[in-house]
């Protein structure tokens, strides 16, 4: 039992480092080919283990998706946001730092998720309902500080009103994995286009970490990633959203906010599945249908599973980074932008098809059109945030 269990915790570290370092592959694509092997060449494996597989995947990939953020301005539909700080990092020669920061969040996640677990089965349990009712006027407040927040607000409205009705057509649109072609072009290949039109040069990065402060990242992110985990339409790129307008943070906290974020969200999905029975993020959904409801024995092993995994994985990628740096510095930066920017192109042709590829170039064109204007990018995550309030509105 121990050695079936650490052979499936070994294969999940691999496959969630795979979707985590290449752009625009996400584990949801694991899940749906692990759900549907199930059923005929896997159906001897006990469930059990199949399930300790898809916890190792989903957490080791909130850790290594934030390489190729950093490095590469390629993000998954979860770290999207950290395009923006983490570039500018990159640019400062501090990439390594980004990601360093990003993953802190996440080690210190996996604890708070192990400390709250057991208060939240108790609290979602008796307030989800309410929960339910509050969330689009939190939401709507979020969007109203956004604009106010700005210098230029008529400009910060635009952006919002047009990425948000963009988001609402293409989530709405008969196309497969619909986040990937818009995220990918509103903050991946817009900003990628940008740096190979203005030839941006990589200064040598530093293996260093100044002294980050985690206080008011992790408390916007355990105030967040609760109403996020357990909500439908709510990832933890709203999640960050969320709680950086509430409690504010500089970019490197913001870091820190969103890998977090990412992994309480995931974490807190698990839980979700077991308290109310509903899935909020793919992993969980994969789950549910290896094994349908959950019982207080596998939520343990679930939550003891992203305890450990979370660990390895925050040392795992410290040490990617650091091997991807070495390699980075020697290839030619505009033509490995270049290279990336076709593959994702491909990747969106190949998972979301001819319809994907049109929202993946109206999104690219929107995103270069919202960042010339001058405003923060965050702005364009109302694509997000706009269809999620009009789904609990309406």
């Amino acid at each position: 039992m121990l050695f079936e269990l650490f052979l499936a915790l070994i294969a999940g570290l691999i496959a969630g480092t795979i979707t985590g370092l290449l752009p625009g592959i996400h584990i949801n694509l694991v899940g749906a080919i692990l759900v549907s092997l199930s059923i005929g060449i896997l159906a001897p494996i006990n469930p059990i283990f199949l399930v300790v597989f898809v916890v190792t995947m989903s957490i080791t990939h909130t850790f290594t998706d934030f390489i190729p953020s950093v490095f590469l301005g390629c993000p998954d539909t979860d770290t999207a946001l950290s395009v923006l700080p983490g570039h500018e990092m990159l640019k400062e020669g501090k990439g390594y730092e980004a990601i360093m920061l990003a993953i802190y969040g996440g080690l210190i996640a996996v604890f708070l998720l192990v400390l709250t677990s057991i208060p939240l089965v108790l609290f979602v349990e008796r307030g989800y309902n309410l929960i339910k009712n509050f969330i689009p006027y939190v939401l709507i407040f979020v969007v109203l500080f956004m604009v106010l927040s700005e210098r230029k607000k008529v400009s910060a409205l635009w952006v919002i009103l047009l990425t948000g009705v963009l988001g609402y057509m293409a989530l709405n649109l008969d196309t497969k994995e619909s986040l990937l072609p818009l995220l990918s072009g509103l903050f991946g290949a817009s900003s990628l286009i940008i740096s190979i039109k203005t030839k941006v040069k990589i200064p040598k990065q530093k293996i260093s970490l100044a002294k980050p402060k985690f206080l008011k990242p992790i408390l916007a992110a355990m105030i967040a990633s609760p109403l996020c985990g357990f909500l439908p339409g709510l990832g933890s790129s709203q999640a960050a959203t969320v709680g950086n307008t509430i409690i504010g943070s500089d970019k490197k906290g913001f870091l820190t906010l969103i890998g977090a974020t990412n992994t309480l969200v995931m974490g807190f999905s698990f839980i979700s599945l077991y308290t109310i029975h509903k899935v909020r993020t793919g992993s969980a959904a994969t789950i549910n249908n290896l094994i349908g409801a959950l019982d207080k024995d596998i939520l343990i092993l679930i939550i003891a599973t992203c305890l450990i995994v979370g660990i390895i994985s925050f040392f795992w990628t410290s040490f990617l980074a650091k091997r991807f740096i070495k390699i980075f510095e020697k290839i030619n930066y505009s033509k490995l932008q270049y290279l990336v920017l076709g593959f994702v192109t491909l990747v969106v042709i190949l998972f979301s098809g001819f319809l994907g590829f049109i929202i993946f170039a109206v999104a690219t064109l929107t995103g270069f059109y919202c960042i010339s204007l001058g405003v923060r990018r965050t702005n364009m995550m109302a694509c997000l945030l706009i269809p999620t309030i009009i789904l609990y509105l309406f």
